[in-house]
């Protein structure tokens, strides 16, 4: 919330030009800007410093009326509008002429700098008061810059160290901006300028990416891509979690995880009972929005009976794939007594990441003798997928 600490402050708004450049069809500062105009903007900024400012606006002649209605919308009360002059130089000097006797720091800012946050205007007012004289918010120039004569040869190369891209709001103590305009003989092109000719000391402090000047088509575009919402949401990545269990038949082959393990009893199961591939499967079809295993694949099919994991772990990947989706990575962990998974963990996992085109990590476990899994019964799997 705004406040009276420190020293007086107004806020000198010009939005007086024409808005040529910018292939308006009226002035600059009335153009809209995703609903506002761009003197709305930039008074929201005024109304949002946490130190108290007056507000002068100077405008176009035949605007006094509209901007003033704008003022009360934006400040909830009225303000001083004043017209503008031919030149930025004589409407700055308008608003001058309007200030309140008690002003000490004065900000003028231009308002096709619409997006400038409130927090550069306090940060101007806290130099010119630390510092007594002026202040102008800069930012260092990132091109090189060249020096070229009117027939376009290039003289030399400006050392870019030394130089800043100015922008406003500029503050000065007022008694010395009053002065510097008092004594101008020659347009500048900002108040620091006059300033400067007039003997006094001005200084840069950090500007804003945001405070960039609005003056042609390609800037309000450019003002419209920052503050505009996403045309679409952000689509967030897709987590599916599958899980599998099946009893030990030693009767049957083990196959787990895309591996043969002679010598050890089988899981039961319609195809292969490879548990730690179905639950991929269903980790892989959920994520996806497609269902499970037993809907994509049945439970009785023929054409699956003794199928191998890879089938089943091929055709989910071709699903998840035509859905316009493709596997991030997956995550597996195996639960039981046998087998011994550590010494084949790597080769599973290069194994199954082929197979899917994507990572697959897996761990394995016991559960201390607890459960059928811990009384050697069968083998339970739970497996994550991740599709973007």
């Amino acid at each position: 919330m705004s406040t009276h600490s420190g020293p007086r402050v107004a806020v000198v708004v010009v939005a007086a030009g024409s808005g040529t450049r910018l292939g308006a069809e009226l002035p600059k500062a009335f153009v809209r800007l995703d609903g506002p105009t761009l003197l709305e903007r930039s008074l929201y900024a005024v109304r949002g410093m946490r130190h108290a400012a007056d507000a002068v606006l100077v405008v176009p002649a035949g605007r006094v009326e509209e901007a003033s209605a704008i003022a009360v919308a934006v400040f909830g009360r009225p303000v001083s509008v004043v017209p503008g002059g031919a030149t930025r130089q004589q409407s700055v000097a308008a608003g001058l002429a309007a200030l309140a006797d008690d002003v000490e720091v004065v900000l003028v800012h231009d308002a096709a700098r619409a997006l400038t946050p409130s927090r550069l205007f306090d940060a101007v007012v806290a130099a010119v008061a630390e510092t007594g004289h002026g202040v102008i918010p800069g930012l260092p120039v990132s091109d090189t810059i060249k020096r070229v004569a009117a027939d376009g040869t290039v003289h030399e190369t400006v050392d870019r160290s030394a130089l800043a891209a100015v922008q406003t709001p500029q503050g000065f103590p007022r008694d010395q901006l009053l002065a510097a305009y008092a004594a101008a003989t020659t347009d500048e092109t900002d108040d620091a300028g006059l300033i400067a000719a007039a003997g006094f000391a001005v200084t840069v402090v950090p500007g804003e990416a945001l405070a960039f000047k609005i003056t042609t088509p390609h800037d309000l575009q450019r003002a419209h891509d920052l503050i505009a919402p996403p045309s679409q949401p952000t689509t967030l990545p897709r987590i599916g979690l599958g899980t599998d269990t099946h009893a030990f038949d030693p009767s049957a082959e083990l196959w787990l995880a895309g591996l043969h393990w002679p010598d050890e009893p089988g899981l039961s199961g319609h195809s292969d009972g490879d548990a730690a591939c179905h639950a991929i499967v269903d980790a892989l079809l959920g994520a996806a929005g497609l269902g499970d295993i037993g809907g994509i694949f049945g439970t009785g099919d023929p054409r699956f009976a003794g199928a191998h994991g890879e089938v089943f772990l091929t055709e989910s990947r071709r699903l998840v794939e035509a859905a316009g989706l493709h596997i991030g990575n997956v995550s597996v962990q195996i639960i039981g007594q046998r087998p011994k998974f550590a010494p084949r963990r790597r080769e599973a996992e290069e194994l199954l990441s082929g197979i899917l085109g994507a990572p697959v990590s897996i761990a394995a476990t016991t559960t201390d003798g607890l459960g059928f899994t811990g009384r050697s019964e069968g083998i339970a799997v739970f497996a994550t997928a991740l599709l973007r």
